[in-house]
C-alpha cells in the first residue's frame, strides 16, 4: 500500500479511539449512576464523583483537612477525574486499534506474542494500581503529616494537592510495574541483552532504588523498600523469561551464515482465501502476511 493509504487507515482507526475517548469521559462525567437525584439534588452522582468520593474515604488520613483553595478547583476535579476513567476505558480500544493496524504485517511468531504481551502490560498495571492504593500511598501520608506538627502547622491543604497527588501517583506505580514487559520485548527483538542487568546489578539496583525513592516522596525508608523489593524482583523475573529468547552466540553465527531458504507461498489467501499475487507475501484482499 502507498505510504499516504496506511496514514489514512491509521487516522481512521484513531478516529474511533478519539471518539471512545470522548463518549467515555461525558458518561463518567455526568451520567448518574441512580435516580436519587431526582428526589434530592444532594444525591446526584456520577462514575466520576464515586471515584473521588473513594478516594477520599480510603485515601485521606482522618487528619488532614481539604480546603477548594479556588472556586473553579471542585469543578476541575470532576473533569480530570471523570478524563482518567475515560483512558483507562479508551485504552483497551487504542491498544485494539493500534494492533488491527500493524496486525497485517506481522509474522506468525510476532503475532502469537502481541496477547501475552497486551495480558501482562494490563495484569502488571494493575497490580501497581492495587499496590500503590493499599501499601504506598498510606506510607506516604504516614510520613508526610508528622511534619505538620514539627513546624507547628495544621494539616489543611488544597483539595487540588490531595487528589492530584493520589491519582498522579497511582498511574506512576502502575507505570513503573510495567516496566518489566517492556525490557522482555526488548531483549526479545535482540535490542538489548540481559547481561546489560546481569553483568551491572549493583549500578541498576542503586539507580532503582534512586528512582523508587523519587515515587515516594516522604514516605520514609519503609516506603521507599515497599516499591524497590517488588520492581527488583520483577526485574529478576524478567531477566528468567528474557533468556529463553536469547540464543549462544555460535548458533546466531551459524543461522547468519546458513543460506536462506527460498520464500514458497501457496496460492491463495490462508485468512481470507483471495487468490495471491506471485512472490507477494502481503494478500491483495486483507493484506496480511503469509509468511
Amino acid at each position: 500500500m502507498p505510504i499516504w493509504d496506511h496514514i489514512s487507515e491509521l487516522i481512521k482507526r484513531m478516529k474511533i479511539v478519539v471518539i471512545t475517548f470522548i463518549v467515555s469521559t461525558l458518561v463518567a462525567l455526568a451520567m448518574p449512576v441512580d435516580l436519587s437525584f431526582l428526589k434530592n439534588s444532594a444525591f446526584y452522582r456520577t462514575p466520576a464523583i464515586l471515584l473521588l468520593d473513594l478516594i477520599n474515604q480510603t485515601e485521606r488520613p482522618k487528619s488532614l483537612i481539604l480546603i477548594a483553595g479556588s472556586i473553579t478547583a471542585p469543578l476541575e476535579l470532576w473533569v480530570i477525574a471523570a478524563a482518567l476513567m475515560g483512558a483507562i476505558v479508551t485504552a483497551p480500544v487504542f491498544a485494539y486499534q493500534l494492533y488491527r493496524f500493524v496486525d497485517p504485517a506481522l509474522y506468525p511468531s510476532e503475532r502469537s506474542a502481541v496477547y501475552p504481551v497486551v495480558f501482562s502490560f494490563t495484569a502488571l498495571f494493575l497490580v501497581g494500581f492495587l499496590f500503590g492504593w493499599f501499601i504506598l500511598i498510606p506510607f506516604m501520608f504516614w510520613g508526610l503529616l508528622p511534619f505538620f506538627g514539627f513546624v507547628n502547622a495544621q494539616p489543611v491543604i488544597f483539595v487540588m494537592d490531595f487528589y492530584t497527588l493520589v491519582l498522579l501517583f497511582l498511574a506512576i506505580t502502575g507505570l513503573a510495574f510495567t516496566l518489566p514487559v517492556f525490557f522482555v520485548l526488548l531483549v526479545k527483538f535482540h535490542i538489548l541483552h540481559t547481561s546489560i542487568i546481569t553483568k551491572n546489578r549493583k549500578y541498576y539496583y542503586a539507580a532503582l532504588y534512586i528512582v523508587a525513592a523519587l515515587i515516594t516522596p516522604d514516605g520514609g525508608i519503609w516506603a521507599d523498600l515497599a516499591l524497590f523489593l517488588p520492581l527488583a524482583a520483577l526485574t529478576e523475573i524478567a531477566i528468567l523469561v528474557s533468556k529463553r529468547y536469547e540464543k549462544p552466540q555460535k548458533e546466531e553465527t551459524a543461522e547468519a551464515a546458513a543460506p536462506t531458504p527460498a520464500l514458497v507461498l501457496p496460492a491463495r489467501c490462508k485468512f481470507c482465501g483471495d487468490v495471491l499475487t506471485k512472490g507477494n507475501p502481503f494478500c491483495p484482499n486483507c493484506k496480511r502476511s503469509q509468511i
